[in-house]
């Protein structure tokens, strides 16, 4: 497959291949890497992931003190001499110090502000981390911060304009909704129906009704078509099982494009789309898996 220049190809071309084992920290630095002290290095102040587990961060932890840290971070110079900014890596970072680490392997770039958001949402996009307000809010950065259209940053992150689109209109959304969205109360695909409704308190109502009676995505979407005095949409078929709808939400969360499921009397099938080359490859990435 033919991989085309840019951020949209993920972080491929700023990292050479390499292998950082236990024996191996502290080595000076070869094919463009250096070792560089943990306290030296800040933070990314663009970071758009404002939540990590920390089991994840134990396990990443444990799996660096047995095999090293397999990926450098990328880091760039900072305003005080001797500084660095984290632009992607952040996981490894935590995990490293609290595995014990001293330093870490990095790649040193010379990056603009708006490129340390670009990446640090391409490292965080291409393995699923965001959370949808998470994500909206990082793209909302980069349409009133940096003057991006939706189109330059679908392009950018490999993704859809309509994907973009949708994800930024979730920043409209009233507080309890939000909160709901944040506590995976509700999904993302109840959150964007809710957004049918023309006020913050319709939508408010409608959320309530929607958690006190566990509607799936597809009830939620009758009940917005109740409220707004439109005739509900039939399934195709009364009984579905396993509820499509439900099951199109999941995977469309956890692989970051619309995903459709065609279910018959016996077997079916199931449609992945993709916009673009670059999402193409962050696909196959998530699928096959990649190491941290």
């Amino acid at each position: 497959m033919t991989k085309k220049a840019g951020l949209g190809r993920g972080l491929d071309a700023l990292i050479p291949v390499g292998d950082f084992t236990p024996e191996s920290r502290g080595t000076p630095a070869s094919n463009g890497y250096q070792t560089l002290q943990i306290t030296t290095i800040s933070r990314n102040p663009r970071q758009p992931r404002s939540q990590m587990a920390q089991e994840e961060l134990s396990e990443l932890a444990a799996s660096i003190r047995e095999n090293g840290i397999l990926q450098p971070l990328i880091v760039s110079p900072a305003a005080e001499s001797g500084r660095y900014t984290l632009i992607a890596g952040e996981r490894r970072l935590l995990a490293a110090s609290l595995a014990g680490l001293d330093s870490v392997p990095v790649i040193i770039r010379e990056v603009s502000e708006q490129q340390r958001l670009e990446l640090a949402l391409i490292e965080n996009v291409q393995r699923a981390d965001l959370t949808p307000l998470e994500a909206a809010e990082a793209y909302r950065q980069l349409t009133d911060d940096f003057n991006l259209s939706h189109e330059q940053i679908a392009k950018r992150l490999g993704k859809s304009r309509v994907s973009i689109t949708n994800t930024i209109r979730l920043l409209k959304l009233p507080d309890d909704v939000r909160t709901a969205l944040i506590k995976e109360e509700i999904s993302e695909g109840h959150a964007r129906v809710l957004l049918g409704l023309p006020t913050p308190q319709a939508q408010s109502a409608a959320l309530r009704s929607v958690i006190k009676h566990e509607l799936n995505v597809r009830k939620t979407e009758n009940l917005v078509h109740k409220l707004l005095g439109q005739r509900p949409t039939k399934d195709a078929s009364p009984v579905t099982k396993p509820d499509v709808s439900f099951l199109e939400e999941r995977l469309r969360q956890r692989l970051g494009t619309r995903v459709s499921l065609h279910p018959r009397k016996k077997g079916g099938t199931l449609v992945i789309h993709y916009y673009s080359d670059e999402e193409l490859d962050a696909l196959i990435l998530r699928i096959l898996g990649q190491s941290d």
